[in-house]
């Protein structure tokens, strides 16, 4: 006859592995998720970059088009996209030969930058806010 001595020290086993297991495939699924959500974030802000560059290329000088207007373009592009509260900069560095600061005329660039603080959902580690920022820039047209 066998004995079960040996046998008695293995229960729970497969439940302790499970547990453990399980914990690391949450951690992951979570940080996949998390991490598709800050990609989601990143590319509506490139995107609402894109959009004010366009709108001050597109209206430059027919319009006389200002910086809240442009600002208030790319906040609706944002709102759209669920992204909150971000910091929206508007640049005119010059004509494209280097010229010109700040001017407003056809052939002259304008700069749009756009800031946002994420934050992730969940948080393993104290991480704080991640800013995330992209820019766009154009050459005036119209």
């Amino acid at each position: 006859m066998r004995s079960r001595a040996g046998l008695d020290d293995c229960r729970g086993q497969a439940l302790v592995e499970f547990a453990l297991c399980t914990v690391l495939l949450l951690a992951l699924i979570f940080a996949v998720v998390e991490f598709g959500r800050m990609m989601l974030c990143y590319t509506t802000i490139a995107n609402g970059a894109r959009i004010g560059a366009r709108y001050a290329i597109v209206h430059g000088s027919d319009s006389a088009v200002t910086t809240s207007q442009i600002q208030t373009a790319v906040q609706d592009f944002l709102h759209a996209g669920t992204v909150g509260a971000s910091t929206i900069t508007v640049d005119y560095p010059g004509k494209v030969d280097g010229t010109g600061s700040g001017c407003t005329n056809p052939g002259c660039r304008v700069n749009v930058t756009v800031s946002y603080p994420y934050v992730p959902l969940l948080t393993y580690f104290q991480l704080g806010s991640i800013n995330l920022t992209s820019s766009s820039e154009g050459v005036i047209t119209w």
